[in-house]
């Protein structure tokens, strides 16, 4: 399965999601697959937990 179509499928369920269950379903589901997806990341060790922190931290100094 391509990017392009895997992108359209999971789309396709948010909006499935959101007709049936409303918008407050769909907005919690978009949210635990955006933790899931960063929770992989960081276990894979593509993103570093110490790099997210520096960059929360220096933005909140400017």
């Amino acid at each position: 399965m391509s990017r392009q179509q895997f992108s359209f499928v999971i789309g396709f369920l948010i909006a499935a999601v959101w007709a049936i269950a409303g918008f407050g379903a769909a907005a919690g589901a978009v949210l635990a697959g955006l933790v899931g997806w960063l929770a992989v990341r960081v276990i894979d060790g593509d993103i570093s937990v110490a790099g997210l922190a520096d960059r929360a931290t220096a933005s909140r100094r400017r």
